[in-house]
């Protein structure tokens, strides 16, 4: 009996997964399909997989087949009943539960039921999916296959060693944080552009630190100049901005060394709640405004992801170079000139080298804050060259006191 239990146990999960597509096709009015057939043909997947163990595979692929032949069989009925859908949801519905009941006997069940869920979600957002479908506009679609051809077919091609002195420099993991890096953008890009111009300032400054805070700031510097009435809106959301780049920064340390994230959260979290309790006091000053967002950039364009991974291969190599030559004092020089462009490339590097023992913690955290700091000062000599003076005053006396913090960070923090 005991040996049977499993047995048992896969068949009631090949019954409730039918059971959960076949409900969600039943619920569609499909004419194919529904709440019986679906279970059984789940079902029938499991047992020519079990059939095929002692029988040889081919009663899986004589399963399948009759399947199809059965499918092809019915969409003819439909026709000539003159009910023919012309979609093939529900067929290729049918052979992939057929497959995934299959799966539980050769496979892993959990992925086989995260499959056969998300089957049913998938269906039963049709009229959700076509909608989102509708709303992108042709560039947010070239944005999207733009970030398949970074994520999907040029990273699986490169080459998976190390090239040059430090044993640093390698192509696949330098272009694996340019995927990052884009993918963050891409997802604050996506939802820019349902929220569009009439997004609020909060969700502004969140959008603008997770799609790029320095074009933020140059972008709403620049409208300060021809607008001067949208001073207060925009320094509040330059200031979210900000924030949001350490709450960034946290990300990209969890996904590249997450034993670095244990010492680097506390002093990367302080300078985050300090920076939106700036914003909050901004808010709470000056938060009659207007309230609309200026244009956002494609951030997955090719030239700008392979200017961003040659960025990040240098500061990576530089990095490695002066640790090796100078110590950590000659890190912190390094930070302050990369930071100043871009805050991603030296928090990567830098948390790669933590993870692999090349650079203490504490060493580490200490970088990525002067880079940060450097980069608050790029972004406030932008504001000074390119936005209203207005802005730079309202600006100013914040960014000092961030900086002012992260000082105190750097002296004070304990070990």
């Amino acid at each position: 009996m005991d040996q049977l239990s499993p047995l048992f146990q896969v068949l009631g999960i090949a019954l409730g997964l039918g059971l959960l597509v076949g409900l969600q096709r039943e619920s569609a009015a499909s004419a194919l399909a529904g709440v019986r057939t679906f279970p059984l043909v789940t079902i029938l997947g499991t047992l020519c997989a079990w059939l095929s163990q002692g029988f040889g595979g081919w009663i899986l692929a004589a399963g399948f087949l009759g399947l199809a032949a059965l499918i092809f069989i019915g969409k003819r009925g439909e026709q000539e009943h003159q009910r023919a859908d012309l979609g093939l949801t529900t067929e290729v519905a049918m052979l992939l539960m057929f497959a995934v009941g299959a799966y539980l006997v050769t496979g892993y069940s959990e992925v086989a039921i995260a499959i056969g869920g998300g089957v049913a979600v998938l269906l039963h957002f049709k009229g959700q999916l076509h909608g989102l479908v509708e709303r992108l506009g042709e560039n947010d679609l070239k944005a999207i296959m733009q970030f398949a051809l970074i994520s999907l077919v040029i990273l699986p091609v490169l080459p998976n060693r190390t090239y040059l002195p430090y044993g640093v420099i390698n192509p696949r993991n330098i272009w694996w944080m340019v995927v990052l890096i884009v993918g963050i953008s891409l997802g604050g890009y996506i939802v820019y552009r349902f929220f569009g111009k009439d997004a609020g300032i909060v969700l502004g400054g969140i959008l603008g630190g997770l799609i790029s805070s320095t074009a933020t700031t140059v972008s709403y510097s620049k409208r300060t100049k021809n607008f001067p009435e949208s001073v207060n809106l925009a320094a509040i959301v330059l200031m979210i901005a900000s924030a949001v780049v350490f709450a960034r920064l946290m990300i990209e340390i969890a996904t590249v060394a997450p034993g670095f994230l244990k010492t680097a959260v506390w002093p990367l979290m302080i300078m985050l709640v300090w920076l939106i309790f700036l914003s909050m006091l901004l808010w709470f000053l000056n938060r009659h405004g207007q309230n609309g967002m200026p244009e956002m950039g494609n951030p997955t364009e090719l030239k700008s992801a392979l200017l961003f991974g040659l960025i990040y291969a240098v500061v990576l190599f530089a990095v490695a170079a002066v640790k090796e030559h100078f110590g950590n004092r000659g890190l912190f020089v390094v930070a302050g000139i990369s930071g100043l462009t871009d805050v991603d490339a030296i928090t990567l590097s830098t948390s790669r080298l933590v993870n692999e023992g090349r650079l203490s913690a504490q060493s580490g955290w200490k970088v990525i804050l002067v880079a940060s700091m450097s980069n608050l000062l790029f972004k406030g000599g932008m504001i000074a060259l390119l936005g209203h003076r207005r802005l730079l005053a309202k600006v100013a006396i914040s960014y000092g006191l961030a900086l002012t913090a992260g000082v105190a960070l750097l002296i004070f923090w304990p070990g």
